[in-house]
Formats: C-alpha cells, sequence, structure tokens
C-alpha cells in the first residue's frame, strides 16, 4: 500500500452490499480511518431472504468474516448528514466526524398507503427485520394455509416458488406481466415452474384491499374478489430511506441521493453516494445486488481520487443479465446485453440454479476479496454515459 503520512476520517452510512465494498476498498490507502455504521450486527445477505423465510436458508453473516482489519463497526443508525460541521449524528446521540461520507444506505421493502390495509396487514421482505417475522408467522400456519405474494417481479417469483416448493398453497397477484424483466422466453419458462407446482398465477388481478384474513382483487373489469389470505407478503416495489433528503441534500423522486457521474453529491463533494440509494445524474442504476458491489468500489475509487487530488472516472457498468431462483432446483438466469436490455436467450432449470446459486455466494466471495487484497474488485466496463441530465433527473426533490 502507498503511504501516506496525513489522516482522514470516511464515515461509510450502510454495511450493505455497497458499504462493505466501499469500505475495504478505501483501505489501499494508508491513513484512512473508516467507520462503517451499520444498524445491525450483522450483515444482511439480502439476496437469500426469501431462502429464510421459507427455511431453506440463512441470510446473515458475521461482519467480522467481511471487513478488512482496522475498519471499526459502529452499530447504530445516522439520523442526518450535517454537512456544515461535517458530522454524521447517530440515533444513540454520538457523532462522528468526517472528511468523507460515503452514502451506502441500500433501499428497503414498501406498502402502499393507498392499498387499505396493506400497511397493517401486509408484510414486505425486502429487510432482515419482517423477513424475521415472516419467517415467524408461517412457522404458525398450518402447511395448507393460503398465503399470498404480492408482485410478479423476480423477488415476488423467489418467494412465491421457495414457498411452493415447501408444499404451501400460494398465490401470487402480478398486477400486471409476469416477470417483466425478463424476455417472453424467460417468462413462459418462470410461469411453466410456478404452474407446476401448484402456484396460482394472477397476472392481471391488483390488490385493492388486505385484510388479516384475505385480500381483495380487482381483474380491471371493476368486479371485486375476495380470496382468503392467511398470510400477505407484500414484494411489489421499492423505496429508499429518507436520510439524505432529511440532511437537506436534493434527491430524486423516489428520495436516492442526486449525484454527479462521479457519485459525488451535487450538493456537496464530501458526500459520495453508492448502491441503490446512489441516483447518478438522476438516472440510477438498476437496484440490484450486481450493480452494488461495483458502485461501492466506485465511490471509494472516488472519496479516493478526491484525497489524492485527481479527477474521480465516471459511472461505467455493463449489465449481463439477470437470475431468478425457482426453489432449490431450478432457475432462469436471463441474459442481456450490456446496456440491461434482455435478449431472448435464457438458461434455465438446474444448470440455471446453479448459475444463481454461483451469484450469491460470488457477491461475498467479493466483499471478502477485497477485505483481504484492497482494490482487487474489477467488473465489465460499460459505454460511458452521456453527461446531459434526463427530465428524470430534474425530479428532484427541495431540501
Amino acid at each position: 500500500m502507498t503511504q501516506h503520512s496525513e489522516s482522514n476520517k470516511v464515515v461509510v452510512i450502510g454495511g450493505g452490499y455497497a458499504g462493505t465494498v466501499a469500505a475495504n476498498r478505501l483501505r489501499v490507502r494508508a491513513g484512512v480511518d473508516i467507520t462503517l455504521v451499520n444498524p445491525r450486527p450483522t450483515f444482511v445477505d439480502r439476496i437469500r431472504l426469501h431462502q429464510f423465510v421459507a427455511g431453506t436458508g440463512d441470510a446473515t453473516l458475521d461482519y467480522g468474516t467481511l471487513l478488512g482489519a482496522g475498519i471499526q463497526l459502529a452499530v447504530d443508525s445516522a439520523t442526518r448528514i450535517d454537512t456544515a460541521t461535517r458530522t454524521v449524528r447517530l440515533a444513540s446521540g454520538r457523532a462522528l466526524d468526517y472528511d468523507y461520507v460515503i452514502y451506502a444506505v441500500g433501499s428497503t421493502g414498501t406498502t402502499p398507503s393507498s392499498v387499505p390495509g396493506a400497511a397493517e396487514f401486509a408484510v414486505p421482505i425486502a429487510e432482515f427485520e419482517p423477513a424475521r417475522r415472516l419467517r415467524g408467522r408461517l412457522a404458525e400456519l398450518p402447511p395448507d394455509a393460503p398465503v399470498t405474494v404480492v408482485g410478479g417481479g423476480l423477488t415476488g417469483i423467489e418467494t412465491a416458488a421457495e414457498l411452493a416448493e415447501q408444499g404451501r398453497t400460494v398465490t401470487l397477484v402480478c398486477g400486471g406481466t409476469l416477470a417483466p424483466s425478463l424476455s417472453a422466453p424467460g417468462r413462459r419458462s418462470v410461469a411453466k415452474w410456478l404452474s407446476g407446482h401448484g402456484v396460482a398465477v394472477q397476472e392481471a388481478d391488483v390488490v385493492t384491499e388486505v385484510r388479516p384474513d384475505a385480500v381483495v382483487l380487482a381483474d380491471g373489469t371493476g368486479a371485486d374478489a375476495v380470496r382468503p389470505s392467511a398470510l400477505t407478503v407484500w414484494t411489489a416495489g421499492f423505496g429508499v430511506p429518507g436520510l439524505a433528503a432529511e440532511s437537506g441534500l436534493r434527491t430524486d423522486a423516489l428520495g436516492r441521493l442526486l449525484t454527479d457521474e462521479t457519485l459525488t453529491s451535487v450538493d456537496d463533494d464530501r458526500v459520495v453516494a453508492a448502491g441503490d440509494a446512489a441516483a447518478p445524474s438522476g438516472r440510477p442504476l438498476r437496484m440490484s445486488c450486481y450493480a452494488a458491489g461495483p458502485l461501492g468500489a466506485q465511490a471509494a475509487d472516488t472519496v479516493l481520487s478526491h484525497l489524492a487530488g485527481t479527477e474521480p472516472a465516471g459511472v461505467g457498468l455493463a449489465f449481463s443479465g439477470s437470475c431468478v431462483s425457482l426453489g432449490r432446483r431450478a432457475a432462469v438466469r436471463q441474459l442481456a446485453r450490456k446496456d440491461d436490455t434482455v435478449v431472448n436467450v435464457y438458461i434455465g432449470g438446474r444448470a440455471g440454479a446453479r448459475i444463481k446459486e454461483m451469484s450469491c455466494k460470488v457477491a461475498v466471495w467479493k466483499i471478502r476479496r477485497e477485505a483481504r487484497k484492497p482494490g482487487s474488485l474489477i467488473w465489465p466496463k460499460g459505454a460511458p454515459r452521456p453527461e446531459q441530465q434526463t427530465p428524470a433527473a430534474q425530479e428532484i426533490t427541495s431540501p
């Protein structure tokens, strides 16, 4: 490692895929004091939460196995980034001084207030605490109790499939096209597996109300149907924590921190974003574990460039597709072009499952490798993004 005499303080807010990579990578430069702030004492492997809920796998890891030497872990929640005093204020009352902040708070599950009963009776699965609640609720239900999964995206499909393979009676309500991010052949493969395992897929239906023991569905014709549901899992839509906006920093319409192409906040060059909560030029990358690691590495590189007085690089990431597991023995690996547009090619069945499992393991392996050898993470680069902002970038939240 290059030796430097000065000491710089970097606070990384969020200990997910992006934050842990960023914290480890900052160790490329000596003399950087790194504090990782995370509300939980353990790392949550979010792409395995559906397994955790179904009882087919675990979703937490010890940070001691993921973080490199010298990184301080603060088990706490950030409540404000005070850019005037360069401090991160924590829920415990502590305040951490910083020279730079890496904002890697990730994303959250949401239940819409516009659907009566959703917030009270439906449980999201995107975070560990509600996932743990779901696991406990499932353990109390008889095996044939009806379970409704709301959301036809990859998270909803994985959750429905995992539960169906465990013998649960599952209805998947899509509110539109099943697996819209997949190609038509990929969608057909997913639909065939779900049908073969007894999952009732309601593509056109939407949930208009959630009750303690039922859901109300509308099929677009104005007719409502009440369906029994002993447990309703909500996977439709994601949000982000409100820390950036609450700290007076500009965000996009969803609440992601608005940055330039180097992931540096448009309001303060001491704040750099990574992962799901970053909106470079108002054009965020797809929320995914795949993008989180490279964005975490790039955020660290941007901070290191600022410290060295050099020009940071712009966002560059080539996508290759996505994976959706179908229980433990099948999956669909959808192929895509570098710009994330899908092609009509996928790998299914057991081969797809092996690729999916390898992808999950690699996500954690990359964090550990970055801890052992800071600066080692590389990723496929996409074409440089245009500098101009699209209309989405104008949809900002005033501080």
